[in-house]
């Protein structure tokens, strides 16, 4: 879905920016046609200024947005959920990224998060990146407390898994 949508600017890099940065922040457009989070209208010049090009890009982003009937329905429902990874250090919580060679094979999840749950070991959140949004995808996993080595040995040997690292 990622490519599909980025097709539909592949004329415009600077517009290409502007649909990336929505799309990661999980910012929406409304009927208006101003950027919001939840019912927070954000500036045209905020979201320029982040994505690196002009105001009236954005202008004409969202534009482009509201007049194709599949891009108005992907941007006028997408939201923002908040995430435990930024706050880990804060909060003593551990956070385990997992890089998969394949993100679409089913039952990476479910494999990682029962050896956590085997091993006693209590999530906070997890986060999947869309493998249709995001050109690596990964897999996060927010725990109260240190995966253990031998943990972490384990889990590098699952099959899919590409590699793992934790803070």
């Amino acid at each position: 879905m990622f490519d599909e949508i980025m097709e539909k600017f592949e004329g415009s890099p600077s517009q290409q920016a502007v649909i990336r940065l929505l799309l990661e922040r999980g910012f929406s457009v409304n009927d208006e046609g101003r950027v919001v989070s939840g019912g927070i209208e954000i500036p045209n010049t905020g979201i320029a200024r982040e994505a690196g090009v002009d105001r009236r890009v954005v202008d004409s982003t969202t534009d482009a947005i509201l007049a194709d009937e599949e891009l108005r329905r992907i941007f006028q429902n997408i939201s923002a959920i908040p995430s435990l990874m930024d706050l880990a250090p804060v909060l003593d919580l551990s956070v385990l990224t997992v890089e998969v060679a394949n993100a679409d094979e089913p039952g990476i999840v479910a494999a990682v998060t029962s050896k956590l749950a085997d091993a006693g070991i209590s999530i906070r959140q997890t986060i999947s990146e869309d493998p249709e949004f995001t050109d690596d995808p990964k897999l996060y996993v927010i725990t109260d407390e240190p995966v253990p080595g031998d943990l972490l040995n384990d889990l590098s040997n699952l099959g899919f898994v590409r590699r793992i690292t934790i803070a």
